[in-house]
């Protein structure tokens, strides 16, 4: 299982009972890294458009966005997806957004971003949601945090940090860091 902890707030859920393993610096460092991969890997940042899933995945987006722009001198485009209606483990809902970025993802080649890479089930959901806005020429997938664990065929392309855990584990992401934290039995 995956908690998120929204970036904005002060991150003292990193305290003694967890296991820190990125601290904020090694996270920006990761997004740096990964932003140098994406751009080699397509040669610039035309045709690019970086996507992250709600709510984890969002300011990762966000982040290395901004670092492709830094990068490159160019402006890099990028939006949030909510992917809650396409899940298949939660109870469906349907959502409609005035926000359709039709044109933002038609042809081109989207990086969907997000925090930690678990069971594949928000990735393959966020596929889902993708397509009802058009079709991408590619989709590479860019995560702060591979877990393992999957239960979906879905591997990133951009990984921050590979982290093995249990299933008994969750992943703690803040904005001071990353964390471990075991489940209460």
């Amino acid at each position: 299982m995956t908690r998120v902890v929204r970036p904005q707030i002060d991150g003292s859920r990193l305290g003694s009972t967890n296991s820190c393993i990125l601290e904020r610096q090694d996270i920006q460092r990761a997004v740096k890294r990964m932003a140098h991969e994406v751009v080699e890997r397509n040669r610039g940042v035309d045709n690019l458009v970086v996507v992250g899933i709600e709510r984890g995945g969002t300011w990762i987006a966000r982040d290395i966005s901004c670092e492709l722009s830094r990068i490159e001198e160019a402006d890099t485009k990028y939006f949030p997806l909510d992917v809650s209606s396409f899940r298949d483990d939660v109870p469906r809902r349907r959502i409609e957004r005035e926000f359709r970025p039709w044109e933002m993802v038609e042809g081109k080649t989207i990086v969907l971003c997000d925090d930690v890479l678990y069971t594949g089930r928000t990735v393959r959901a966020a596929f889902d949601a993708l397509a009802q806005y058009g079709r991408p020429a590619q989709v590479q997938l860019a995560v702060l945090i591979d877990r393992g664990h999957r239960e979906f065929p879905i591997r990133a392309d951009y990984v921050g940090k590979n982290v093995p855990t249990s299933r008994e584990e969750f992943v703690v992401v803040t904005d001071r860091g990353v964390g471990i934290e075991r489940r209460s039995k």
